[in-house]
């Protein structure tokens, strides 16, 4: 029962920072709309490189895992 309780709660926790998130982001682009589209533009770029990134890192995981480092 109270790890039933305490999920619900994260879960709710985490639609509350959502929520907050997305009202700060709305009200970031009534009051500064080319700033803000700026920089969730840059945001999101860094993102999409951060995921290159990793999916390059992954693939060389299984060469680690055997010891084969590679020069």
């Amino acid at each position: 029962m109270i790890d039933a309780s305490r999920s619900r709660t994260n879960i709710a926790a985490l639609l509350a920072i959502l929520a907050l998130s997305a009202a700060t982001m709305v009200w970031l682009f009534w009051h500064f709309p080319v700033i803000t589209s700026v920089a969730t533009v840059a945001v999101l770029a860094v993102l999409g490189v951060c995921a290159r990134l990793a999916r390059l890192s992954d693939s060389d995981m299984p060469d680690l895992q055997r010891g084969n480092q590679g020069v």
